[in-house]
């Protein structure tokens, strides 16, 4: 199977120039930074900002995205010539995005211009208010945009109407690269390809913020990941080994598995403060101290995550009504920071589109994640009337709203979810193979090492999946602390294939002998230095 095995995966992708893929160039897809609407504007105000000596505040979203692209112009602007501090907004008491009280702390503080990244797009009052106490505002963003624009220096935001940018789909740290690319062109401080040193950075939040990889996502990840084997950044350093990584085995999978949850527990459970003085500090000492704190809140997160998902689940299950339609569970004083990762964790139990929502007597925030064609920030726009803020992308939102008005939010909801008439969502949470594998003889290891040409893996460019069928159970067990998860061999009466899954659904839990189809992914498994092809299952089918 292993020849032709990659260009048969691509072919079925709808990859074209399969070499391109496979060699990513750095600068046959740097696309013109220009082309992103106001690019000129926002550069003609920093020019000027470098002139007058004006002091210049980024200011960044709690998330790694937000985090990772304040990082990258803090690193960067000062090359140019700029006076600058950062602006990282609390979670629980801010809220996503400007908010009047920062506008009116950072012009009180002498700011002459704010730099949004990752934010800011729909911040119209918010951006008026700063105009009007005599800042300038250059929004860099790539969330979703309204009917109406903040009147800002500039709006840069590949998802504007009529940008003229190729590819829209970069995440907020690709934005603000785009930006650092384009002053490159028109001061000095930066020489051109020196740029590439931030690429970790990028990598990093584009990973994390689970953006398509492809075209220049997927070039900028590429060389990411390589500069981050070599990173000069203290606090990544620092981070991998706390997280017993080896930076030269750093892969996509670990930026959003094992470093991205790390930085973002912190502006989950207390403020995002520290990840972004992790992504800035040259101190190696002080570097150390924040990886080794990251590491303490991300065991927090997760204990805590558990649990309120073990409420939603009991939820759900006393009132099954719930969870038909689009999923909206509430309940008193959930963490706000990790409910949209326990609205995840519902998504893909109930395959439904889930918003778990936080309450307290008057306030409410909910988070929300969906997939298919349901687009979670078209649904927030179109229940607006309940909320006091919203927005978000397709596939994840979030919104703030009255806590008596959660019922109605979730009727108004549930409406427009019904008058879409979406039949068959649930497909687009089923894997397609890219491979039909006849016996398990053919997943040798040879073929695992030729799929790693396909890295880096992501939304986009998901792993491949392999399907074998009319395989039989030989081996059936219940692991882990609660046996919520399994472990699997399968056989095809030749040889047989050790299989995982994690919190799979019950049904997967199949009798000894049974028939299966399985979809999986191919893994290299070590065990007392001998190596060998292991599978995590993506779906499971037993045969009738």
């Amino acid at each position: 199977m292993k020849n032709g095995v990659i260009e048969k995966i691509l072919k079925k992708r709808g990859v074209v120039d399969t070499q391109a893929f496979l060699n990513p160039d750095y600068n046959a897809t740097k696309h013109d930074p220009f082309l992103l609407s106001d690019m000129d504007k926002a550069v003609r105000r920093i020019i000027q900002a470098v002139e007058q000596n004006d002091k210049v505040v980024i200011y960044g979203d709690y998330d790694v995205d937000g985090i990772a692209a304040t990082a990258i112009l803090a690193d960067a602007l000062p090359k140019f010539g700029l006076d600058i501090s950062t602006y990282t907004p609390d979670r629980f008491t801010e809220g996503y995005g400007l908010n009047m009280e920062a506008v009116e702390k950072l012009a009180s503080g002498g700011a002459n211009l704010v730099v949004t990244v990752d934010c800011g797009s729909l911040s119209v009052d918010e951006v008026a208010e700063a105009n009007r106490l005599g800042v300038d505002v250059i929004v860099t963003d790539h969330h979703v945009v309204g009917e109406k624009l903040p009147e800002a220096v500039a709006v840069i935001n590949p998802h504007r109407k009529y940008d003229k940018y190729p590819f829209a789909d970069l995440a907020g740290c690709g934005v603000a690269f785009k930006l650092v690319q384009a002053l490159q062109t028109k001061l000095d401080g930066l020489p051109s390809g020196q740029e590439k040193w931030l690429l970790d950075l990028v990598a990093l939040g584009t990973v994390c913020d689970i953006v398509p990889l492809v075209n220049e996502n997927r070039n900028n990840v590429y060389w990411g990941l390589e500069v981050l084997k070599k990173t000069r950044r203290a606090g990544l350093r620092a981070l991998m080994a706390v997280a017993k990584m080896r930076p030269s085995e750093v892969s996509a999978r670990q930026l959003g598995f094992v470093l991205g949850p790390r930085l973002n527990a912190a502006g989950r459970l207390e403020t995002a403060k520290q990840a972004l003085e992790l992504l800035t500090t040259a101190n190696n000492t002080r570097a150390l101290e924040l990886a080794r704190r990251l590491d303490e809140l991300n065991l927090e997160r997760r204990a805590e995550q558990d649990r309120i998902f073990g409420e939603v689940v009991l939820k759900l299950e006393a009132d099954p009504d719930l969870a038909r339609g689009i999923v909206v569970v509430d309940g008193e004083g959930w963490n706000e920071g990790v409910i949209g990762i326990v609205a995840s964790k519902v998504m893909e139990k109930y395959r439904r589109p889930a918003i778990v929502v936080s309450k307290n007597a008057a306030e409410a925030k909910a988070s929300g994640r969906s997939f298919g064609d349901f687009a979670l920030a078209a649904a927030i726009a179109a229940t607006r009337q309940y909320l006091t803020k919203g927005g978000g992308h397709a596939a994840a939102g979030g919104a703030s709203l009255a806590t008596k008005n959660i019922g109605k939010w979730r009727q108004a909801l549930q409406e427009f979810y019904g008058s879409l008439g979406l039949k068959n969502q649930e497909k687009f949470l089923l894997p397609s193979e890219d491979v039909e594998a006849a016996t398990v003889s053919e997943l040798s290891l040879e073929l695992v090492e030729e799929l790693a040409k396909l890295e880096p893996f992501g939304m986009g460019n998901e792993r491949p999946v392999f399907r074998l069928s009319g395989m039989s159970a030989k081996y059936v067990d219940r692991i882990g602390k609660d046996k919520n998860h399994l472990k699997l061999t399968i056989d095809d009466g030749a040889k047989q294939l050790k299989l995982l899954a994690f919190d799979p659904p019950e049904n997967w839990f199949v009798e000894l002998g049974d028939r299966v189809d399985v979809w999986a992914n191919l893994e290299v498994n070590e065990w007392n230095g001998a190596q060998s092809v292991e599978g995590r299952i993506a779906w499971l089918e037993q045969k009738s």
